[in-house]
């Protein structure tokens, strides 16, 4: 964003600072926190605290790094209450999160969470911090919902590392998933409106993740891995009681007529050529993304037991040498191949966002340390981010707008299926 567009838009920020004024306790962090923004959204080659102290008008860093590091201020509530503008701008009925996550490369070992670990950003294991995020996504753009700081088995077992990146004495250790879990649990506990998830195989593989939006009652369209294993019907099984020998069986267990399970790739394998359609999504990062899709009910294995029936949906790529995607979702069973693979899509849009925010709010040129620092710096990247997201949909002063009256995956309004259920964005 250009100096002369902050300007144009000065008004519309002050209306977007307001709105958090009040969870900083003193005036000096309150407006160092409004120039921290306009920093971030400046054209600053990079956003770190010298460049953004000159870029601001400040002498030097101490002010910003003061925001960052002691002053007094409720970083959570200032997340919980971005999330509230992200509702009110772009809320939607049909609304999608995207969870993943995102490495920043660091040099040494003081940053919180750092460690020899792989990073998709580099694609392979190098020395970084891993942040899990939440974005958020309708048909009229995406942003950042919550963020969360991956601190590794080796920093959760080191008081002394602990102790000099500040982490919180009640911050246990948590997989990837788990802190995937818990944005999706908050922003639902915020009520954000998003009846679908999708996520890439990280999370789809985790059937926590699964279950955990299945007792939510949300739909998941998620990556798994070619080799996950399903059925194409219901197999028999064997409840507890006494076996043939008369001793006690106390778990339930495949009967031994039972057909075996099958990876989703031998599955898709067998599908035959009209199966599938060919759907071009009407946005990407680089135009339409147009595949061939296809779909079929299975029965999910979970612990090599029969789980939850399904569907099983499939993205073919046109040209050789034709890779295929494989997902998992547990949208009702009328729900149209247009849908699933709508909201399989939006995947990229996670994608976009993370290159949007370090090419244009700073999310990863920071130069902080500690957990507080950290979770401060992404938090107003994330909210800078969303404020330029709501400029270009020109929703940036809108007190209300427009919602799409798609019906919602969960809930008392699950999509009935059928030819006229929504289709997504297809063309």
């Amino acid at each position: 964003m250009s100096n002369d567009d902050l300007a144009r838009w000065a008004d519309g920020f002050e209306a977007f600072h307001a709105r958090f004024a009040g969870l900083f306790q003193r005036s000096e962090p309150r407006a160092q926190a409004a120039l921290y923004l306009r920093g971030l959204m400046a054209p600053v080659q990079r956003k770190n605290g010298w460049q953004l102290a000159e870029a601001m008008g400040d002498g030097d860093p101490q002010k910003m790094q003061r925001l960052l590091y002691q002053a007094s201020w409720d970083v959570d509530a200032v997340r919980d209450e971005f999330q509230r503008f992200v509702i009110e701008r772009f809320g939607a009925p049909d609304g999608i999160g995207v969870i993943d996550d995102t490495g920043f490369l660091k040099k040494g070992v003081k940053s919180v969470g750092v460690a020899r670990q792989y990073s998709g950003t580099a694609g392979k294991i190098e020395n970084c911090q891993i942040g899990v995020f939440l974005t958020y996504t309708t048909v009229e753009g995406h942003t950042f919902l919550d963020r969360r700081l991956y601190l590794p088995e080796g920093w959760c077992e080191d008081a002394d590392r602990r102790r000099e990146a500040g982490v919180p004495e009640d911050v246990a250790f948590q997989t990837k998933t788990e802190l995937a879990i818990s944005t999706l649990e908050h922003a639902w506990a915020n009520g954000v409106p998003m009846p679908w998830v999708t996520g890439d195989e990280r999370y789809g593989d985790a059937v926590p993740v699964r279950r955990a939006i299945e007792k939510a009652h949300r739909c998941y369209v998620l990556a798994v891995s070619s080799t996950t294993a399903v059925w194409t019907g219901q197999p028999a099984v064997v409840a507890p009681g006494k076996g043939p020998t008369g001793r006690p069986r106390t778990k339930v267990h495949l009967a031994t007529d039972a057909p075996r399970s099958q990876t989703v790739a031998e599955v898709v394998a067998g599908w035959p050529a009209a199966c599938w359609q060919r759907l071009a999504v009407a946005e990407g990062s680089k135009g339409p993304r147009t595949y061939d899709w296809a779909c079929a009910r299975v029965i999910e294995s979970r612990d090599a037991l029969p789980g939850p029936e399904s569907w099983l949906v499939a993205r073919r790529s046109l040209t050789p040498p034709h890779e295929i995607a494989y997902y998992l979702s547990n949208a009702p069973a009328g729900t149209p191949l247009p849908t699933l693979a709508w909201v399989a899509s939006m995947r990229w849009t996670m994608e976009q966002c993370i290159e949007e925010s370090k090419g244009e709010t700073g999310l990863d040129e920071y130069e902080v340390r500690s957990w507080d620092s950290w979770h401060r710096h992404i938090t107003l990247s994330m909210m800078a981010h969303a404020w330029i997201a709501s400029l270009r949909i020109g929703e940036a002063f809108s007190p209300s707008r427009p919602r799409s009256d798609r019906p919602e995956c969960a809930g008392s309004a699950p999509f009935a299926g059928g030819s006229d259920a929504p289709a997504g964005p297809f063309r």
